[in-house]
């Protein structure tokens, strides 16, 4: 009866892992042994411990010339898989511009038809296809000229209801303007009227001089004359009673 299969695990024990590492690697070595003699290989073994510790083993070549060569091959396949990378990238390459120049003869060569140009070589379906593209596509062209026509004739609207109604304000302001202006005018002249009666009323009379000169008691005489001139004047009926 065989043995079932084990679960191979770290083993927690360091001294059972310790066991274990130095039978395993006796056994390791000993087969890197046996496939250099049996099958004349060269073989190289490099086991480093748990604590860094380095056990190697090499067939009758030294190690130095094993490493030597494994870089030698390593280098050399790394050179290969990068030149069929490049390579593989190099076709991708071509066979994409390959395709983008075909797409672009073909939208050069569309470009000619819209166009009016280059058309001897097109057949009647092909013309009539044309033409079918070029109908669709004025429609949609007039249908967006329109659109923007009448967004544009409803921003001039609405921009010309927003002046009228700045202008009927700005009316209104100027007639309340006026108003007060006119208010305020009326309210000067009135007072203007007030201060120049109120003047008059209040003027200085001239006061007799009981210790003056001749020359003043003559002033005042004539201008006593001149006050009875003025009341004769104003009154005649009363001067007339006065003579009889």
């Amino acid at each position: 009866m065989g043995r079932g299969k084990v679960e191979l695990r770290k083993i927690e024990n360091k001294i059972n892992r310790q066991v274990t590492f130095s039978k395993r690697r006796g056994g390791l070595v000993k087969k890197a042994h046996e496939i250099s003699v049996l099958c004349d290989a060269e073989v190289a073994l490099i086991v480093f411990s748990q604590k860094g510790k380095i056990f190697e083993y090499s067939s009758d070549s030294c190690m130095e010339q094993i490493l030597e060569r494994y870089e030698r091959y390593s280098y050399a396949e790394r050179r290969l898989l990068a030149n069929n990378s490049e390579s593989r990238v190099q076709e991708n390459w071509s066979l994409e511009y390959t395709k983008l120049k075909a797409r672009i003869d073909l939208l050069q060569r569309n470009h000619k038809h819209y166009m009016g140009e280059d058309l001897d070589s097109m057949s009647l379906k092909d013309l009539q296809n044309l033409e079918q593209q070029l109908d669709s596509a004025l429609k949609l062209i007039r249908s967006r000229k329109n659109q923007l026509m009448h967004e544009s004739i409803s921003e001039l609207q609405k921009k010309e209801r927003a002046i009228l109604e700045e202008n009927n304000m700005l009316t209104k302001k100027i007639k309340e303007k006026d108003k007060i202006v006119e208010q305020q005018g009326e309210w000067h002249q009135q007072t203007n009227q007030v201060s120049t009666s109120t003047s008059f009323l209040l003027q200085p009379h001239q006061c007799l001089n009981m210790g003056g000169n001749y020359q003043d008691e003559a002033a005042e005489a004539r201008r006593n004359n001149e006050l009875d001139l003025n009341l004769d004047s104003l009154y005649p009926l009363f001067n007339m009673n006065k003579h009889l």
